[in-house]
């Protein structure tokens, strides 16, 4: 069964993502949004790694065929940095190391900025 956490902008008091899907394991990062045709406006993936990291955070766009908001956000809950990524693209990665990559519409861009503090909660 899946997991899923209300992501809190504490900038802004208020609620960023009402559900995002919470994938830690291998195989709930692989698929992520590859072959889909579309991304509903309220979708997104929060990718959790064990530690801040450039490498390990960066994306592909391979097989996605739409526009992705991506939010890299560090340890200690600090969003890093952002962008829209485009379509079949070999690489995005973030300009500083972050442990949280979240995936989502990218009209959701405009609702957070880099320094925003993001929290996650399970309620």
């Amino acid at each position: 069964m899946a997991s899923f956490r209300k992501i809190i902008n504490e900038q802004q008091n208020q609620t960023f993502i009402e559900q995002a899907k919470w994938c830690s394991s291998y195989f709930s990062k692989l698929k992520g949004f590859m072959f889909r045709k579309s991304i509903n406006p309220e979708e997104a993936l929060v990718f959790v790694y064990p530690r801040d990291n450039r490498v390990n955070t960066s994306i592909h766009m391979f097989f996605v065929p739409f526009d992705l908001g991506v939010v890299w956000v560090n340890s200690a809950g600090e969003v890093v940095d952002t962008v829209c990524a485009k379509p079949w693209r070999p690489q995005y990665s973030p300009s500083k190391p972050a442990c949280f990559v979240i995936e989502l519409h990218p009209d959701k861009l405009e609702s957070v900025k880099i320094g925003d503090k993001l929290t996650f909660s399970t309620s």
